[in-house]
């Protein structure tokens, strides 16, 4: 090798030490980058792409005209306006920050945690935890369907699903994250700044990422988790073979005026969205929860929780606000063993008349479980991501 090509290699390598040295002391830290795909640009299966760029939800209820209301559904039901259209990248950046322990205060906790695909989007405890294992004082809802609710929390206390966020990221003993902190982190990742602009491509660019883009994008999300394709929907569009003797049995026992199930859990989200005041029991470590009575400000309301949808519920154990009741089976007999006998002695509350003493047979509360565990339906779960735009560690990477 000559001399002239040992010099130059020298000076090379020379100038590279010299640029590593200069980064290095001047402080500045490396670009903050993990290997994260690009945004999906299909909409999540259930959805159709518009013209204009939007998921647009598709289902058995929306497969027939109606009356003067195309497109409603065939069947008239109670179902909702649904919440749709949004673009296919917005709802996959929803599902980055959804699983991403990024979002809380500390970096240890996600959404996911309260809100476990593989859980029913609920947690499998009777009450939640949050930072540091904090016990809370409520089970996690579902999020299946909520793309269809109109009022939030246990109590009812929030109209909107933006409004819905705030509570558990901002809250101290949740996710205990603050506006500042969270626009903050998110703006000094590199990966975020690229996929926030891959989603909202028509913004400036060097704009920095806003709450009202985290907002939309994990609602986005959040309203494509529907689960409408049970075995229940395949009967009542018309599949008589999609429930057994025993499942229609439960079926005719939920919808029977004896029972009254259905006046309530209104098909087909199997809620009416209404308060109501049932007289649940609570655990022994637990005080008595006055429920809906203080975000209304309203007495009659004391006691009172929101009626939850009944989807997935086989897979939302334990049950009731409180995580009351283990299992299925153990909540419809609270049902059919009198109006208010678990009220505690000191407590003066206003049942709902719907509740009574229906009296059911076991062999009719077996039939009920069999046909609850009908309204299973998982087709459209989304993918928990391997990988998070923070780089932290996920739910399945742990």
């Amino acid at each position: 090798m000559s001399k002239n090509s040992i010099l130059f290699k020298v000076i090379i390598l020379g100038l590279f030490i010299g640029v590593i040295a200069l980064v290095q002391g001047s402080g500045e830290e490396s670009p903050s980058y993990f290997d994260v795909p690009k945004l999906n640009s299909t909409c999540p299966p259930g959805f159709k792409l518009n013209e204009q760029n939007e998921c647009i939800s598709q289902n058995l209820y929306k497969q027939y005209t109606t009356g003067n209301d195309p497109g409603v559904g065939g069947l008239k039901t109670a179902l909702p306006e649904v919440r749709d259209g949004f673009s296919p990248q917005e709802i996959d950046l929803g599902r980055y920050l959804f699983f991403d322990p990024a979002l809380s205060g500390n970096g240890t906790i996600s959404c996911a945690t309260c809100h476990d695909p593989n859980k029913g989007f609920s947690d499998g405890l009777p009450t939640s935890k949050g930072m540091d294992d904090y016990s809370l004082n409520r089970a996690a809802p579902t999020l299946w369907n909520v793309a269809y609710l109109k009022s939030f929390f246990w109590d009812g206390r929030a109209n909107t699903l933006e409004e819905q966020m705030e509570g558990p990221l901002f809250a101290e003993e949740e996710m205990a994250n603050t506006p500042e902190n969270l626009i903050n982190t998110l703006n000094s990742i590199d990966n975020y700044k690229f996929l926030f602009a891959e989603a909202y491509p028509d913004r400036n660019k060097k704009d920095s990422i806003s709450l009202n883009e985290i907002y939309r994008s994990i609602v986005a999300f959040q309203s494509s988790l529907i689960s409408l394709n049970s075995k229940y929907d395949q009967y009542a569009h018309g599949y008589h073979k999609a429930l057994n003797q025993k499942e229609i049995e439960g079926l005719n026992i939920f919808r029977s005026f004896v029972a009254r199930c259905a006046e309530c859990h209104t098909p087909p989200l199997f809620t009416n969205q209404q308060i109501a005041v049932l007289g649940a029991p609570e655990p022994n470590n637990l005080p008595f929860d006055p429920g809906a009575e203080i975000p209304f400000k309203d007495k009659t309301l004391r006691g009172g929780f929101k009626v939850p949808s009944l989807r997935n519920i086989e897979k939302t154990a334990p049950y009731m606000h409180s995580g009351m009741f283990p299992t299925l089976r153990e909540t419809v007999q609270f049902y059919t063993d009198g109006r208010g006998h678990a009220v505690p002695e000191n407590e003066d509350l206003i049942l709902h008349w719907h509740i009574w003493e229906p009296n059911l047979t076991d062999y009719e509360l077996d039939r009920l479980v069999d046909f609850l565990k009908t309204l299973t339906d998982e087709s459209f779960i989304p993918k928990i991501p391997d990988v998070v735009p923070s780089g932290l560690t996920t739910m399945n990477s742990k």
